[in-house]
């Protein structure tokens, strides 16, 4: 099993054909993002990932952005999906990572809504995974485990950042829950998350050896998982992002790091996390 790393278009400052040439610069395997919503720019984007030869996963959220809109209904989610999809279907993804559904909703609401998008993606022939991201269905461990069992063929994208800041603490607490989850695990987005917060500082701090550490026991497990699934690659996107999310002096608003570097860092740590982890299992 190889892995391969993505570039998170989250934080775009400039075009998408800028954007794949200085992942390829970087020495990423690819592209993670929305498509472009303009046609010409979706077509500029596809010839540059061509060029230089980087493949592109293709990032949907539905109903809003990020965050949901809350009233939104299932069905105007799924409306939202297939509108995206079809958009992303001209980029040729390797899969689709979606931000899906609402933490407000039913669980039974979620199972529906999420069986109803699998459906709708496999009707396009794109592969599907849900990203467990706070504000959305798969919001929390507890509730992620149910509906994946309930779904038993849901993939996920797991952002265990984000069930650190609903659970207000590591997820070494819920080390059963990731064993259970991990084998319908198909990415990782590899963000730092601690008890406070979806992003520390930055990741080589000594103060926040503890949450690298943690992350990495974690992402660990669902590894370990892919390489028993018979997976020949495993992917991964170091998605430290602005938004909220990048720490800030007071007052000034000066960035405490800079985000491409706190990426580079991470792709470059688990580089070589994960050939400790391919040597460990010979």
């Amino acid at each position: 099993m190889q892995l391969k790393l993505y570039k998170t278009l989250w934080g775009l400052d400039g075009d998408y054909v800028g954007a794949v040439e200085a992942a390829a610069a970087a020495g990423f395997d690819g592209i993670e993002g929305p498509a472009p919503e303009d046609a010409d720019e979706r077509r500029r984007f596809r010839r540059a990932l061509a060029t230089h030869g980087l493949d592109y996963i293709a990032e949907i959220c539905t109903a809003g952005g990020y965050v949901p809109d809350r009233h939104a209904s299932p069905a105007e989610h799924l409306a939202s999906l297939g509108q995206r999809l079809s958009r992303s279907r001209e980029l040729d993804p390797r899969f689709i990572t979606s931000l899906a559904g609402c933490d407000a909703w039913a669980e039974s609401q979620s199972i529906d809504f999420l069986g109803s998008a699998m459906d709708l993606a496999a009707d396009l022939e794109l592969p599907i995974s849900f990203e467990t991201h706070r504000s959305r269905s798969l919001f929390n461990p507890w509730t992620t485990h149910r509906i994946a069992m309930a779904l038993p063929d849901m993939q996920l994208t797991v952002d265990f950042s984000h069930w650190c800041v609903v659970c207000e603490r590591l997820m070494d607490t819920e080390l059963d829950v990731i064993e259970a989850i991990a084998p319908q695990v198909r990415h990782i987005h590899a963000r730092v998350g601690y008890d406070q917060g979806p992003q520390v500082p930055h990741p080589a701090a000594p103060e926040y050896a503890e949450a690298l550490q943690a992350h990495q026991r974690w992402w660990t497990i669902v590894w370990r998982a892919m390489r028993d699934r018979g997976f020949e690659v495993a992917t991964m996107t170091p998605e430290f992002g602005p938004d909220g999310y990048l720490h800030h002096l007071p007052f000034s608003q000066v960035p405490v790091a800079d985000l491409d570097e706190l990426n580079l860092w991470m792709a470059e740590t688990e580089r070589t996390h994960f050939a400790q982890f391919m040597a460990a299992s010979c």
